[in-house]
């Protein structure tokens, strides 16, 4: 293997595990407008299901998805169950990213004197004349 290969290995990095499973829930549309839903609410899994063209069935799916990801707290009482947003590993997704901050800055940096260099006045003609 090459010395600028890092081996992907799970089982010593838990913290690489959960990102993933985050970064895979985040990755759905449906679970994004799920958890969008549930800022501020708690709502009976059937709530959740009337906003979506979508099976129960499927929304049950997308569910079970953000609650393995730790997005989701679920609880049931009988056959009903109320989901709750856990903003959490959003968080912890938002730490990782921010690493790459600095990149991002640079190029704000760039277009923010392109933007100066645009809106400075053109310079104006000799007034000595000619």
């Amino acid at each position: 293997m090459p010395a600028d290969v890092v081996p992907i290995n799970r089982h010593v990095d838990p913290e690489a595990e959960r990102l993933d499973t985050v970064f895979f829930a985040l990755s759905d549309p449906v679970r994004r407008a799920i958890l969008q839903r549930l800022d501020g609410a708690d709502l009976l899994v059937s709530e959740i299901a009337a906003a979506f063209p979508i099976s129960l069935q499927a929304v049950s799916r997308h569910i079970q998805v953000l609650v393995r990801a730790g997005l989701l707290r679920q609880e049931r009482t009988g056959r009903i169950s109320r989901c709750s947003l856990d903003a959490g590993p959003i968080a912890d997704a938002a730490v990782w990213l921010n690493q790459y901050s600095k990149y991002w800055q640079a190029q704000f940096d760039t277009l923010a004197q392109h933007l100066i260099a645009l809106d400075a006045p053109a310079p104006a003609d000799d007034p000595r004349g000619s």
